[in-house]
């Protein structure tokens, strides 16, 4: 209930959108009283008053014309229930991409690509059908009746009597459908999410699956994913029939003890012909806005339960950070000296017990080069991705030149540094597109020179089209040492004076590897720079190393410092098999 109310919620935020779809139903209702009184006066005035045609031209065309009205009403209908529709689903897709990208990847690391890619595309696009034909419908459903009933009433007690003790059924008998329907409806869904998310990872792993040759037995947990979903899907099918035949039957029958009643009363001559007539071609049209929202109760429900998880989503809480008292002054540029300093900074994973860091006290000074060497979940990226502001401390603070990091706006912050991942992000665009994303406004020349930097110019060159050669999305077309020097052209055009790096070369052979080398090499002069090491060995010439194991910061020091003073630090060496 509270889902559908916050449903309402958003129609209502539409203005007088909303309201005109109403209206425009409720007018084309209220049209069809006014056709089917005039047909039956001209039914009467042809066969039993004998109206010649010249009498009755000018009644056929005032039918006509409300034939022609009607159908205008019904085509801006559906344009403003459409653009309605249209509208909140832009403003939710909208709203649920923003807070994706806030909560940021504390929050997308515990969920599946897949399942939030389904929530914002066929999650969206399900509630099309809510808010174009079932939330509106709800209205008219209630208006149009009531309309009839006062227009029958006057005419006929009996009749009136007759709409106001059956039409109650329909909807009686759609809740307790609806109630079994829900349920299926929302096991629909989850089915469906499941199956993307499956789908989805499969298609970004086809390459490790091919080459574990794991391919076949993922087909076969796609082949299950995809025949749960078709079971959940006959089940909701199963009920929709039965529904809407019940809904039918009710209905017919219904029209039926109308049409007998009139019947009766009109054999016996208690009723005249033109009323008989009128009263019977309105029935069904009593009817059928129930009937209506009978069939499109279900396509409500599919919408009630995408949006389920849309809203579940969109209150997930966020977490703030106490920037306390801000300096009015310009944040120093990073291009000068600077001291960044973690301050018993500690986070922890909303879906983990251990904390990713704890208590960790480290210092950054502008102008050297620093590395950061731990196992795997050390907490190594958590640090990285606390400096890019993806995430924020849980505990303590981060302070740059004795202001928190927090109170420097985001862009300016980001606009001083450039990060080098290990698996750089790469757009289904052309080359130079790519690598413009550094730098949106530099010039052709300017990029060739950065690629150059990079060695990747040479390459570049020799294809048939050049920078505007297509890649696909993740490098389809590229090695994996083309696409790191993409990412390192990309730290070159944008020639930001803090760098960060998640070591590139990680999943290089040893030939790539020192291919590259020479370009990170480059890339470092000059610059403050921050490199998670994979391979210890790139760590030889960096001024300060510090050793992460379990969250904590537990040594620092040069290379030399740690293979004499850390015992885990001579560990990772050997296991390695690096020299001292």
């Amino acid at each position: 209930m509270k889902t559908n109310q916050r449903l309402i919620q958003e129609a209502r935020k539409s203005g007088l959108l909303f309201i005109l779809t109403v209206l425009l139903g409720v007018l084309g209702g209220g049209l069809i009283l006014v056709q089917n009184q005039k047909l039956s006066h001209l039914v009467n005035a042809v066969f039993l008053d004998h109206l010649t045609r010249e009498v009755i031209t000018p009644q056929v065309l005032t039918l006509v014309g409300i034939f022609v009205l009607r159908s205008l009403i019904t085509f801006l209908n559906g344009s403003a229930a459409a653009a309605l529709s249209a509208g909140i689903k832009r403003n939710l897709r909208s709203m649920l991409l923003t807070k994706i990208n806030r909560l940021g990847p504390a929050y997308t690391s515990g969920e599946s690509t897949g399942e939030l890619t389904t929530t914002a595309l066929q999650g969206v696009e399900a509630l099309d059908a809510y808010f174009s034909q079932y939330l509106p419908q709800l209205l008219i459903a209630g208006l149009l009746p009531l309309m009839i009933l006062l227009v029958v009433f006057p005419l006929d007690t009996l009749t009136g009597v007759v709409f106001l003790l059956t039409a109650p059924l329909i909807p009686f008998f759609m809740s307790l459908i609806g109630r079994a329907s829900e349920n299926e409806t929302r096991h629909q869904w989850q089915a469906l999410s499941r199956l993307g998310s499956y789908f989805l990872d499969t298609l970004q792993g086809i390459t490790t699956l091919k080459t574990l040759g794991m391919s076949r037995s993922r087909t076969s947990q796609i082949e299950a994913v995809s025949e749960q979903y078709r079971m959940t899907t006959l089940r909701v099918l199963r009920i929709t029939f039965l529904s809407a035949l019940a809904l039918e039957l009710l209905a017919t029958i219904s029209t039926a003890v109308v049409a007998v009643e009139i019947g009766l009363r009109l054999l016996y001559s208690k009723m005249i012909f033109e009323q008989a007539f009128f009263i019977l071609l309105i029935a069904p049209e009593f009817y059928q806005p129930l009937r209506q929202l009978g069939a499109r109760y279900h396509a409500g429900m599919t919408g009630v339960a995408a949006a389920q998880r849309i809203y579940q989503v969109l209150d997930t809480p966020e977490q703030t950070e106490t920037i306390g008292v801000v300096s009015h002054n310009e944040p120093k540029s990073l291009a000068g000296q600077f001291t960044l300093e973690f301050q018993n900074v500690s986070y922890s994973y909303p879906d983990r017990q251990m904390d990713a860091l704890r208590n960790v006290d480290l210092i950054i000074n502008s102008g050297m080069s620093y590395g950061l060497v731990g196992r795997s979940g050390a907490g190594k990226t958590t640090l990285m991705q606390l400096l890019l502001r993806f995430i924020i401390p849980g505990d303590g603070c981060i302070i740059v030149d004795g202001r928190k990091l927090s109170s420097i706006p985001l862009l300016d912050w980001h606009r001083q540094i450039s990060w080098v991942p290990q698996r750089p992000a790469l757009l289904d665009a052309t080359i130079l597109e790519n690598i413009r994303l550094a730098r949106p406004d530099a010039s052709f020349a300017e990029v060739r020179l950065a690629a150059a930097k990079a060695h990747l110019d040479s390459f570049v060159m020799g294809l048939p089209h050049g920078y505007e050669t297509r890649i696909f999305e993740k490098a389809a077309r590229m090695s994996s040492g083309e696409a790191q020097r993409i990412a390192l052209a990309r730290a070159f055009l944008k020639d930001a004076p803090f760098l960060m790096m998640d070591e590139p070369t990680a999943h290089l052979d040893v030939e790539l590897e020192e291919g590259l080398n020479e370009s990170v090499q480059a890339l470092l002069q000059g610059r403050t720079s921050l490199i998670i090491a994979h391979r210890l060995s790139t760590l030889r010439k960096t001024d300060v190393i510090y050793l992460l194991d379990e969250g904590r910061l537990t040594a620092s020091g040069s290379h030399t410092q740690l293979l004499a003073s850390s015992p885990l630090y001579r560990q990772m060496v050997r296991q390695q098999g690096e020299g001292g």
